[in-house]
């Protein structure tokens, strides 16, 4: 399988850019967290003047074999149906593309449908869904490994494109089952805990989730690898997610983590390689059961608590204007010694 350099930030410039941030004409830590992700960003980049150039949120499309148990309020057809939406510009995450000057790439990692590729979407089918985990494994080692390699190099294109701060979002009906399970797999958190409403189940219809995505768990005859884990349950959409993160992180770019689906997919590049969370800012709590769960297992605290539960990367897209505002607030304010100020602190 693919592997990825992931250091983390080298320490040696973190005084120096703790000591820019405190002698801006300010005082100290009176600009909260614009200031924590001023460091973290100025980290990843290594430099006392970070920038934000290009961003893009990358799309990932896939169906689940575990809708056929009914887990989802949604039919499976809803995944390429938001897709068409998409091209047309009419989704949530369409006006946030807009309004932030973000690039929108959608990725076929794995729809059951024919799509109109010639219509802008990138064909990366590993196959048209994934299989019934309930009973099998959602996918082979080939197929998971086909998903690691396609993320990676959705991502080095928009690297090399002059991108050096990146979002993911998803689609795929049934991919809160998918997730529900990573958490408890692999934060070991108890899955009554992990499962949701979804797209919108009621409290019978959760219940039944929890039943299906049990027995499942109860069916599982591989090991606690994390690898494995990702195989045996995951979406193919959200391995190639996780593919996605850990080559950004490689890179050094800035990763804007979602929702509820994005966060899971950072839990399992973090156990795979612990160091990708330095280059992650966690962006929003939403309104699926379990997020706030996996965010602390994460020991993550997000920017937004905006009772959001889309997807898509929408919350992360909400985000950046906060985490642009951290990196003007280091290149544009002035110092004390360049104001002629007293330090007030």
């Amino acid at each position: 399988m693919k592997t990825f350099h992931i250091d983390q930030p080298d320490e040696q410039l973190r005084p120096a850019l703790i000591d820019k941030i405190n002698n801006l004409t300010k005082p100290k830590g009176s600009l909260g967290r614009l200031e924590e992700l001023a460091l973290q960003i100025g980290m990843i980049q290594q430099t006392l003047s970070p920038c934000l150039t290009r961003p893009q949120n990358i799309i990932f499309a896939a169906d689940h074999g575990i809708v056929e148990e009914g887990v989802s309020l949604s039919p499976k057809e809803i995944t390429w149906q938001q897709i068409s939406n998409f091209l047309h510009g009419g989704a949530g995450v369409n006006f946030l593309c807009r309004q932030h000057g973000f690039e929108l790439k959608i990725v076929d990692a794995g729809v059951d449908y024919e799509l109109p590729y010639e219509k802008g979407i990138i064909n990366r089918k590993v196959r048209r869904g994934t299989r019934n985990y309930l009973h099998e494994a959602a996918m082979t080692q080939e197929e998971l490994e086909q998903c690691i390699d396609s993320g990676a190099e959705m991502v080095r294109q928009c690297h090399d494109d002059g991108s050096n701060v990146i979002s993911f979002g998803e689609m795929g009906i049934g991919n809160t089952s998918s997730s529900s399970i990573w958490m408890s797999c692999l934060a070991g958190i108890p899955l009554e805990e992990c499962v949701g409403a979804g797209s919108g189940l009621d409290h019978k219809g959760i219940r039944h989730k929890y039943e299906v995505l049990r027995h499942a768990l109860d069916n599982y005859s591989g090991t606690s690898e994390p690898i494995d884990i990702l195989r045996y349950f995951g979406g193919l959409e959200m391995v190639m997610a996780v593919g996605a993160m850990l080559q950004a992180a490689e890179l050094r770019m800035v990763i804007l983590v979602d929702g509820f689906i994005m966060t899971n997919c950072m839990l399992a590049a973090s156990r795979l390689y612990p160091a990708v969370t330095d280059y992650a800012v966690f962006c929003h709590c939403g309104d699926e059961a379990g997020h706030r769960r996996v965010l602390d297992a994460l020991h993550a605290h997000p920017l937004l608590d905006l009772g959001l539960r889309l997807g898509e990367g929408t919350g992360a897209i909400c985000a950046y204007p906060i985490i642009d505002s951290a990196v003007r607030m280091i290149n544009e304010m002035d110092t004390f010694a360049g104001a002629a100020i007293t330090k007030y602190f």
